[in-house]
C-alpha cells in the first residue's frame, strides 16, 4: 500500500487540481444527509463558482481538448490500438468541446437563482450560516427530501461540461507519466521540470514521512520530512526510496 501525492508545476494545473478537489467535495457531501453536510456542499459550490469567475478555465479546457482530439486521431492509426476505447474517448472529447464552446455556460445561471445569491455572502463569514442569520437556509433544509435532492442535482448539473472536461483532461495528463523507483541518499531529490506539468509521488503508507515539493517549468525539488511534535516537521536525512511519475 502507498500514499499518492500530486504537485502541479504551473498555475493551470494548480487550478485543475483545486477544482477536481472541490468537485469531489461537492459529490461526496451531496450523498450525505444535507442537514449535516450542507456547509461542505455550499462551501464547495461557491468556491467552484469563484474559481470559474476568476480564471478562464473554460478557455484552457477547450485548448486541452482540442489537443487531445488531435492526438486521439493520430493514435487511431497506431497498430494494436484498442479502437473501441479510443473511439469512446474521441466521441466524449468532441461532445465536451461542443458543450464548452456554447456561448452561454450553464453554471452562470446561478446568478439567476435568488436562493443561492441570497446565502452566498454569508458562507464567506465565520459562523455566518446560523439559523438566525440565514433563516431562508434553515427553511430550505427542512423541505421535503425529494425537493432538496432535485435542487442539489440541478445545481450540480450546471457544472457537468466543466467537471467532465476536467476529469478527462486530468486523466490523460496523468497517463503521460509512468511510475519509476527513485533512490535518494539524504531524503532529497531534484530534476528538470522542462515540458512537465505534474509530479506524482508515491510513498509507503506505513512510512513516517511525506514529500514537500517546490518547482516550476524549469526545475523542481522534492524534500522528504516527517512529523515532529516539537517543530511540526523535521527533514529526513537518511536514504529513502519512493516512486515518481513525471507528467
Amino acid at each position: 500500500m502507498s500514499l499518492l501525492f500530486e504537485h502541479p508545476l504551473n498555475e493551470r494545473i494548480r487550478n485543475y487540481l483545486k477544482l477536481e478537489h472541490l468537485f469531489q467535495q461537492l459529490n461526496v457531501s451531496s450523498n450525505i444527509d444535507i442537514k449535516t453536510s450542507y456547509t461542505s456542499f455550499f462551501n464547495a459550490l461557491f468556491a467552484i463558482i469563484d474559481t470559474l469567475e476568476r480564471n478562464d478555465i473554460r478557455g484552457d479546457l477547450i485548448k486541452e481538448l482540442e489537443k487531445l482530439e488531435q492526438h486521439l486521431v493520430v493514435w487511431s492509426q497506431a497498430p494494436n490500438i484498442d479502437t473501441s476505447r479510443l473511439e469512446h474517448n474521441l466521441q466524449q472529447t468532441i461532445k465536451l468541446l461542443c458543450d464548452l464552446r456554447k456561448p452561454q455556460q450553464l453554471w452562470l445561471c446561478y446568478k439567476d437563482d435568488k436562493f443561492l445569491t441570497s446565502i452566498k455572502q454569508r458562507f464567506a463569514m465565520q459562523g455566518g450560516t446560523c439559523a438566525f442569520d440565514l433563516p431562508q437556509l434553515h427553511f430550505w433544509l427542512n423541505q421535503n427530501t425529494e425537493h432538496i435532492e432535485d435542487e442539489l442535482n440541478h445545481w450540480m448539473s450546471m457544472f457537468n461540461a466543466i467537471s467532465q472536461s476536467l476529469y478527462l483532461t486530468l486523466k490523460f495528463i496523468r497517463l503521460r507519466g509512468e511510475f519509476t523507483t527513485i533512490e535518494t541518499d539524504s531524503g532529497f531529490f531534484q530534476g528538470n521540470g522542462e515540458n512537465l506539468s505534474l509530479l506524482r509521488i508515491k510513498t509507503p503508507k506505513d512510512s513516517e514521512l511525506y514529500p514537500t515539493v517546490s518547482g516550476n517549468k524549469f526545475r523542481y525539488s522534492i524534500r522528504f520530512v516527517s512529523p515532529c511534535a516539537e517543530s511540526g516537521r523535521k527533514y529526513i536525512k537518511q536514504p529513502i526510496n519512493f516512486e515518481l511519475s513525471k507528467c
